[in-house]
């Protein structure tokens, strides 16, 4: 499974860095290391979305404050 996180300059403002780290924590605290490929990549396109996230190409809206629903809700047993 590959997730790629915006870092581009608006994604940034509204926390690409947290949720980067959200994401690195909870793949080490479900042991998913092996399983989970994170990368980032600048501009996706879809500013107004906020911080724009991609699970195998499909896109979601990830922000610091539902980072772990995110994650449970898409990574957590797809992966």
């Amino acid at each position: 499974m590959k997730i790629t996180v915006c870092i581009g300059s608006s994604c940034h403002i509204k926390g690409s860095r947290q949720v980067v780290e959200g994401i690195q924590r909870l793949i080490a605290e479900h042991n998913l290391g092996d399983k989970v490929e994170l990368g980032g990549t600048f501009c996706m396109g879809q500013c107004q979305k906020g911080v724009c996230v991609t699970v195998d190409e499909k896109l979601f809206s990830v922000t610091p404050e539902n980072v772990n629903e995110f994650f449970e809700n898409n990574v957590v047993g797809k992966a």
